[in-house]
């Protein structure tokens, strides 16, 4: 009988959808705070989005209260209930009065943050060169089959874009020598297109040019709302060979939330005016089947 099961999970293994994959997602939500938070319609809409991620780094959070993102999280608990979500953020961040969080939201019984930074709070050399530090976490993923992965949020400073990108190369050589890693996911609104890059700067930017960093999300999508605009600002990079070959092909892409849930544009833009972006990773076969059993 034993037998018989074991030979069902086996047969099973190429029958299962990509759906025991990991999710990693990020999202600019476009000035996330108390009138977004106070929105139900809103609410249900970026509810909806964020509980197809196990993990969703979300920017643009600006809510001095701080009630905004435990108020979605809240949501996201009662809506799913199959897993238990929680949340962690950065400071407020900004070189002026104008601040922003980034704030990851994850799956805790799916995966760990095992440890997380910031350049501001860890003494980097590369601080000051951004007007939003890059807010760094590690995650151990026992279900896929990369199990340990920096993710580094950011939310470039859109006349800064070029610059903040380039800047990225030296975050990742600290994030390789602190957790001596090489498997590296840079994700975030990098603001990586349109007018705000040029043909030579692409040039200078070691994180673009170096083959080791892959750009999932290609300089032909759209990942912006409007109509009138077509524009690859959000993006994913990673590093490391073990990691690239970990994700699942051709799963990096914008989520059109506003073709998914049949939105009209004004209705999508109360959402965010960008899309999220996300990609996954491959699930641990033998990992699965030993939970199987």
């Amino acid at each position: 009988m034993r037998y018989l099961i074991l030979l069902m999970c086996l047969v099973g293994l190429c029958l299962w959808p990509t759906t025991l994959s990991l999710k990693i997602c990020a999202f600019n939500v476009q000035s996330f705070g108390e009138a977004k938070a106070n929105n139900k319609k809103v609410m249900a809409i970026l509810t909806k989005i964020i509980a197809r991620c196990d993990l969703c780094l979300i920017q643009e959070v600006r809510d001095s209260k701080g009630e905004a993102i435990p108020k979605l999280v809240k949501n996201l608990n009662k809506f799913d209930k199959s897993h238990s979500y929680a949340h962690l953020e950065s400071k407020r961040l900004g070189k002026t009065t104008y601040k922003e969080q980034y704030v990851y939201i994850y799956r805790k019984d799916v995966l760990e943050v095992r440890d997380h930074y910031s350049l501001q709070e860890g003494g980097s050399n590369y601080t000051s060169l951004f007007t939003r530090e890059p807010f760094i976490i590690r995650v151990h993923s026992p279900s896929t089959l990369v199990k340990d992965l920096v993710l580094v949020g950011q939310h470039t400073c859109p006349k800064n874009a070029m610059k903040e990108i380039e800047e990225l190369y030296g975050v990742y050589t600290e994030i390789s020598k602190k957790w001596k890693t090489q498997n590296v996911m840079f994700l975030g609104d990098l603001n990586a297109a349109c007018s705000y890059i040029t043909i030579k700067g692409w040039r200078a930017i070691r994180l673009r040019n170096d083959p080791k960093f892959h750009w999932l999300i290609g300089d032909e999508v759209d990942t912006t709302v409007r109509e009138n605009t077509h524009c690859a600002y959000d993006r994913i990079v990673v590093h490391g060979k073990e990691l690239f070959h970990g994700i699942v092909p051709e799963s990096a892409q914008p989520f059109n939330f506003k073709k998914e849930f049949h939105l009209a544009e004004d209705e999508a833009l109360e959402v965010s005016d960008h899309y999220p972006v996300e990609v996954d990773l491959k699930p641990n076969h033998r990992y699965h089947l030993r939970h199987e059993l």
